[in-house]
């Protein structure tokens, strides 16, 4: 047997297929940066980018193929994960397959329209350098770390082959999000990452050493809950979590936080709302606008009609000893 399969004993049969087949594409070089929904829809609306012609159509670009495009051992794999959608003759998978940090990395298929698609994407890869970066200027052990919401599981399989010694939970509460981050941990050998259901910090016991979290900022129309932070802005989630997770911080812990804000005539929303849990003192933070201008075609919506931008921003924050 698989050992990556004896320390994930909830690995179902689709489970262990899913694990294959990212075993079979890693031997086969595969290799996809995934970009921004509109970019990702402006390269697919090219006329010779209708079917699919090679692994990295079907997984990275969700490009609909046919039988011959792809050998017959993976699409006898898709078929037995259960992301295979057959449509007369024509084919497509149900999710994309990214690379970040020399792992791969199963989310949901374009476009993530369902409630409880997994999201991955450019956030993903600026989260990823927000924790790499906080995690090099600790210099204390980590025995005990968590990603709240970790959708498909990139930032607590950071933290895991960072300290392959600690236990590390990935929180969420999206059942579709924690089969991929089970399987994303198998793949990466992080047998030390443990997904987990939960809202938050709700029933998870102790202090943690390093919490990160990248959460939905933003307000969706759809309410989905992968984009969808709630409040006028999106941000009431991203508060929820830093108000849960600072009194859960062990002496010289540390947290990541990830999230986006409103700039409204100037003025960052979210670091406004943060700054009174923050000054409550026993901690020392830092916050880094990481980009200044994201998901720009949500100030088309009438929910950010105020907004001048939608910035990525970093909070690191420290509890003192």
């Amino acid at each position: 047997m698989d050992p990556r399969i004896e320390v994930q004993p909830n690995l179902s049969d689709a489970d262990r297929a899913l694990l294959r087949l990212g075993d079979t594409l890693r031997t086969a070089g595969y290799e996809f940066t995934t970009v921004t929904p509109a970019t990702h829809a402006r390269v697919n609306a090219r006329e010779e980018n209708a079917r699919a012609k090679d692994l990295r159509d079907v997984f990275g670009w969700s490009r609909r193929f046919s039988e011959d495009v792809i050998p017959a051992e993976i699409l006898v794999l898709m078929r037995e994960a259960g992301i295979l959608v057959e449509e007369n003759a024509v084919l497509r998978s149900r999710v994309r397959v990214s690379s970040l940090a020399g792992e791969l990395f199963f989310h949901s298929a374009f476009p993530t329209k369902d409630a409880d698609a997994v999201f991955f994407g450019p956030d993903t890869y600026r989260f990823a350098r927000a924790i790499k970066a906080g995690l090099k200027e600790r210099t204390a052990a980590i025995r005990n770390a968590i990603d709240i919401g970790c959708g498909a599981g990139p930032g607590g399989i950071l933290v895991a082959k960072h300290a392959p010694e600690a236990r590390v939970l990935m929180t969420d509460i999206n059942a579709a999000a924690l089969r991929l981050a089970r399987v994303n941990a198998a793949l990466a050998g992080t047998t030390n990452a443990i997904p987990l259901r939960a809202d938050i910090l709700n029933g998870v016991d102790g202090t943690f050493d390093v919490i990160v979290s990248n959460p939905p900022y933003l307000n969706d129309a759809l309410g989905r809950a992968y984009r969808h932070g709630g409040g006028a802005f999106g941000a009431a989630l991203s508060l929820r979590i830093l108000e849960a997770a600072l009194p859960r911080l062990a002496p010289a812990g540390t947290l990541i936080l990830y999230t986006g804000t409103a700039i409204i005539a100037g003025r960052d929303l979210f670091r406004e709302a943060a700054l009174p849990a923050l000054a409550a003192g026993g901690f020392a933070w830092t916050y880094e606008e990481v980009d200044p201008d994201v998901f720009g075609e949500e100030l088309e919506t009438q929910a950010y009609r105020a907004a001048d931008r939608i910035a990525a921003v970093v909070l690191n924050v420290r509890k003192r000893n």
